[in-house]
């Protein structure tokens, strides 16, 4: 089984990019799925989590209103859009999977590799 998140880049403040993850070998269409952050010297945290479903949305108090999680079950696969990036935001960004949660990610079994997103001021 394999997460593989891409999308990350170099990007100045304000900009926006947008991360995707797709699976393969099983898929998570029926449970919840979400994004997770490490910046240097930091431990990782939460940012965002979707349900099964796609109706359920969770984000990380410091990225509301800014970032926006999807998914797409039909192809297996789920996006963070990132928008009026900040310095802050810097970080290896992680997907994850939830195969005990179908409503929020808690506990993640499953990580992507993680893709690196650079904000420059």
């Amino acid at each position: 089984v394999q997460l593989q998140a891409c999308g990350g880049g170099l990007v100045q403040a304000g900009g926006s990019l947008r991360l995707s993850c797709t699976t393969s070998g099983r898929t998570f269409n029926s449970y919840a799925v979400g994004w997770y952050r490490q910046a240097p010297g930091k431990e990782r945290e939460f940012v965002a989590s979707i349900n099964w479903s796609g109706l359920r949305t969770d984000y990380a108090d410091s990225v509301k209103g800014r970032f926006t999680i999807s998914r797409d079950n039909a192809k297996s696969t789920w996006y963070l859009q990132m928008n009026s990036l900040k310095p802050e935001d810097t970080a290896v960004y992680y997907c994850a999977a939830d195969v005990r949660n179908s409503n929020s990610v808690r506990d993640p079994d499953y990580w992507g590799q993680g893709t690196l997103v650079t904000v420059s001021s």
